[in-house]
């Protein structure tokens, strides 16, 4: 399997926050040099690099570089690059990063995701502001004379949800709840603050059932890693991180599924789920198709939100997630899934250290997750 040929060697981050108001090159620069370090190696050694989406994207600060920014910033020698929106997911060019080390293209190849939304929304002054802007004026003007936007696309996922399940906004509120107590432990993430149950209902409705805290929170900043040759003789291998299996079919259930065909392993061998939550309800999603939990049965599994919390039988999104860690589109997890692997994420480490971790990012179609070890 292509799995078995790759490790990741080596993470990396900036500081992230909301408006930051520093150039995105930088934070670009401080979390690869980082991500390299790490691995034990020198900007000389990487001859690839992926990104994602490249240098351009559909909203001011969705992308703070591209593939030939940082060639040019850290002067690297590559011989494979890769960038652009449409992979599987954000986490696909971790994954095009894989299949180019097993495939011999590449020995050391630098992944990074960059993002300045809150810097450049202030600029534009203000989240609305910045959605009447150039493309996505252009893409967004089908559904704007409706009042429709991108949260009712959750919305509406959350309410049929509900009525399915018989779910309930109290139940599914705990991923928000359990979400800001694990951010209050991480230096890195947006929001800190004490979030109760209640603080939660209250919180301004954006489209019903979805309130403020339901949503992700733009910030500024940069996560990398680098994807080695699993036989390299210049990683730590004590330190890296086994990819032990990845999803990257169009659909959360054809994901999941593709990534349980890749592995040996299942659903009960899972110590940690870091799961994407732009909206809680796609967290929700993933955990129901990845088999976390039985099929519209997450509100029951999420009551009282003991099972998702660092001492629970399934710690979940433990540096904040999106909710509360900033909308890093999935690479936040990844990279918080390396820590608690490696035993080092602080304040935010389960206790029992877990041996094996999901991560996934990404909705609708454009969907990728991934199943890790640690080496012990």
């Amino acid at each position: 399997m292509m799995e078995d040929e790759v490790l990741i060697s080596g993470i990396g981050a900036s500081n992230v926050g909301r408006r930051l108001g520093r150039d995105p090159w930088s934070l670009t620069a401080d979390a690869c040099l980082a991500a390299i370090a790490d691995a034990g190696l020198t900007p000389d050694q990487i001859d690839g690099i992926a990104t994602y989406p490249g240098a351009t994207g559909s909203t001011p600060g969705i992308s703070g570089a591209g593939v030939e920014d940082v060639r040019s910033m850290l002067g690297l020698m590559t011989r494979w690059h890769t960038g652009g929106s449409e992979l599987p997911g954000q986490l696909g060019s971790v994954i095009n990063a894989m299949l180019a080390v097993a495939g011999g293209l590449a020995n050391h190849v630098l992944c990074f995701r960059t993002v300045w939304e809150s810097t450049a929304q202030a600029e534009l002054g203000g989240r609305s502001a910045t959605m009447r802007s150039g493309v996505v004026r252009e893409m967004s003007q089908w559904i704007d004379p409706y009042g429709g936007g991108y949260s009712t696309y959750g919305a509406m996922q959350m309410q049929r949800y509900m009525h399915e399940s018989g779910a309930t906004r109290v139940q599914i509120g705990q991923i928000a709840v359990v979400a800001r107590a694990h951010a209050a432990l991480s230096p890195r993430a947006a929001y800190r603050t004490t979030m109760t149950l209640d603080d939660y209902l209250e919180a301004r409705m954006i489209s019903d059932p979805l309130c403020l805290y339901d949503c992700d929170v733009p910030v500024d900043g940069s996560i990398a890693f680098i994807v080695s040759r699993a036989d390299s003789p210049d990683i730590d291998r004590t330190r890296a991180i086994k990819v032990e299996a990845i999803g990257s079919a169009a659909g959360f259930q054809a994901c999941a599924d593709m990534m349980w065909s890749r592995t040996r392993l299942g659903a009960s061998d899972v110590g940690l789920a870091e799961l994407y939550d732009g909206f809680s309800i796609l967290a929700v999603i993933w955990l129901e198709v990845l088999g976390l939990c039985p099929k519209l049965k997450a509100g029951e599994f999420l009551e009282g939100g003991e099972r998702i919390g660092l001492t629970g039988e399934l710690p979940m999104n433990t540096g904040g997630g999106q909710l509360s860690g900033g909308r890093l589109h999935g690479f936040g997890q990844l990279h918080q899934a390396c820590l608690q692997l490696r035993g080092e994420a602080n304040a935010c480490q389960v206790p029992t250290r877990p041996k094996v971790a999901v991560v996934s990012s990404g909705a609708a179609t454009f969907t990728s997750c991934m199943l890790l070890s640690g080496n012990r």
